[in-house]
């Protein structure tokens, strides 16, 4: 009813909202509310938060977990895919859901966090010498108090293998407001902490969206960002040209495009893989490195990231290998396979 006074809603989205809870559930703060469209149910932001019919539809493939995280969670909210890192589902919240969330399966559906489940999680990461990495994800870790979090980072700190932290979230983009000098100053503690953002359109890079990423840069805490690629939304060169320059401007450097994860009811979000190498050509040697992100699927069934490049290595001939550019243009490089084995 709320979001209906701000926001004229079509057929599709009010059918949509008469069967929330059934899907991922509803949230925007005020904040990200004021760049949505009030009369374009077609614009980028309005479709990435405000939920349409087509969240109902099932398609061929599709899966409540389609990156098999529970198959790879040795305590409850933890994912342990990788040897040497691991996932830190601190919470289940976020203040906005986006509608293409992996996890829409489990956000907003329980309490905030669990201290029992922090328990064993951090205990699991003491008892493993060989996790150097803490990803805290969820749901989104901002969401939780000053205090809070800054409990959960000493306690991390306090294990001599982990060596880097880093705190994934959508909060400078949905409420810039959270970033404030106090969280700044704890954040400041537990270096070396990293932080990846969470990043869709460059309508996100406000003013408010700079000014958040400016005070955590100023904090000495490096910036990625991760992108899902997006049909109708940002699944263009020129949308994504945008907002990879311009996430640079605010010191955050372009990390990760995602190919969209085949999640219940996400046909009508998907692109061809097709599309985002197309994409992905277009970045790479026509602008700076810093401005290009790794193109990856995370494999269904818990396969992890895999890299989507286009074919760069075009063949053999004798010592060459033969290498295709951006500009499609072929070279030579000088490949002597052995023979530095032979000269020794």
């Amino acid at each position: 009813k709320k979001l209906g006074k701000l926001i004229d809603l079509s057929d599709s989205e009010r059918q949509a909202m008469a069967f929330n809870g059934a899907t991922l559930p509803l949230a925007i703060t005020p904040y990200y509310a004021s760049l949505i469209s009030p009369d374009d149910p077609r614009q980028p932001l309005r479709r990435t938060m405000v939920p349409t019919v087509n969240e109902l539809l099932v398609s061929q493939g599709e899966e409540h977990d389609p990156l098999g995280e529970e198959n790879h969670s040795p305590v409850p909210g933890l994912v342990h895919r990788y040897p040497d890192r691991v996932l830190f589902l601190v919470t289940d919240y976020c203040s906005s859901y986006c509608r293409y969330c992996t996890r829409s399966r489990m956000v907003g559906r329980r309490k905030g966090y669990s201290s029992a489940r922090w328990q064993k999680a951090i205990a699991y990461i003491a008892a493993n010498p060989n996790i150097r990495d803490v990803l805290l994800s969820g749901g989104d870790p901002l969401t939780m108090a000053d205090e809070q979090l800054d409990w959960l980072l000493g306690r991390l700190r306090q294990i001599p293998h982990v060596e880097m932290i880093r705190i994934g979230t959508k909060a400078p983009m949905v409420l810039p407001q959270r970033i404030t000098p106090e969280l700044v100053a704890m954040l400041k503690k537990h270096h070396p902490l990293w932080m990846s953002i969470h990043c869709t359109h460059p309508d996100e890079l406000t003013g408010e969206a700079t000014r958040a990423c400016t005070m955590l840069a100023d904090a000495g805490i490096p910036l990625g960002s991760q992108t899902v690629l997006l049909s109708g939304i940002n699944d263009s060169l020129d949308t994504m040209r945008q907002l990879m320059h311009g996430l640079v401007k605010i010191r955050v450097k372009p990390y990760y495009l995602y190919q969209c994860d085949p999640i219940i009811g996400s046909a009508h979000f998907r692109t061809p893989v097709s599309k985002g190498l197309e994409i992905y050509q277009g970045l790479r040697g026509h602008t700076s490195g810093y401005a290009v992100p790794n193109y990856v699927i995370d494999a269904p069934g818990g396969g992890g990231k895999i890299p989507l490049l286009p074919e760069t290595v075009v063949g053999r001939e004798g010592n060459d290998l033969l290498l295709r550019n951006y500009e499609g243009k072929v070279y030579r490089y000088p490949d002597l396979i052995g023979a530095a084995s032979r000269a020794s």
